[in-house]
């Protein structure tokens, strides 16, 4: 079952500015740990998460695995 969940729900920000995800999460296939920092400008499993700071996430659990399924515009 997707779920909307907020942006904060599923990633913490760093103080350098990267994200890490606050579970473990699964993008296009590929899985990434709570110990991931992703970067600014840098896409993992394709995609920018940076861009989606505004955004909502569909997400499915899967065990303890969060599938992100898709990203939500506030509002919508």
């Amino acid at each position: 079952m997707i779920e909307r969940k907020k942006f904060l729900d599923i990633f913490s920000i760093n103080p350098d500015g990267s994200l890490t995800p606050r579970h473990v999460i699964k993008v296009k296939g590929v899985t990434f740990g709570t110990g991931v920092a992703f970067a600014k400008g840098v896409s993992f499993g394709g995609v920018n998460f940076h861009k989606y700071q505004s955004f909502d996430l569909a997400v499915e659990e899967e065990g303890s695995i969060l599938i992100i399924r898709g990203f939500y515009k506030n509002g919508d």
